[in-house]
């Protein structure tokens, strides 16, 4: 139990969060090149309408075309998934929280100490949970690492819970 880690405090819904089943998740993002893209925030329903209407214009002009079957893409994504270093963002868990209104900072709580970090840099942070393919067992289960990149190099490790307040 010591890699299941919490979300707690100002919240209405206290969340269990278990890392080792982040792997099999979509939202997962790629540590390694995670800083170094540009990181957009985009409207999502924006976005859902332009791909929409691309695809729409598409099938007009072309017709419905099915894309082939190709294993070698599950081949290539199940060596990705057992070699890559990956994180996961905090934002989902935290809305899924429902923090109080009157919610303006976390506790990260370590190993070691305490750190509190504004809610709103923790929005925009990121989960460090894999790295080449293996679970941060030593210094883990996560690593927080601000969306900024900030501590891309030194982030706080040993984090066993978050505490809204």
């Amino acid at each position: 139990m010591e890699n299941i880690l919490s979300i707690t405090g100002n919240v209405r819904f206290s969340i269990t969060l278990d890392p080792g089943v982040w792997i099999f998740d979509d939202r997962k993002r790629d540590l390694t090149t995670y800083f170094a893209e540009r990181q957009e925030e985009q409207d999502e329903l924006e976005e859902y309408k332009r791909k929409a209407g691309a695809h729409w214009d598409r099938e007009i002009r072309e017709g419905a075309v099915y894309p082939p079957v190709n294993k070698s893409v599950s081949r290539f994504e199940k060596e990705r998934v057992l070699t890559g270093t990956f994180c996961m963002p905090l934002r989902p868990f935290l809305l899924n929280a429902e923090a109080g209104e009157d919610a303006y900072e976390v506790e990260i709580h370590t190993e070691d100490e305490t750190i509190t970090v504004l809610l709103a840099d923790a929005l925009h942070a990121v989960l460090g949970f894999s790295k080449e393919g293996k679970p941060l067992r030593e210094d883990g289960p996560v690593h927080f690492y601000f969306g900024d990149g900030s501590n891309e190099h030194n982030p706080i490790r040993r984090v066993r819970s978050f505490h809204v307040r």
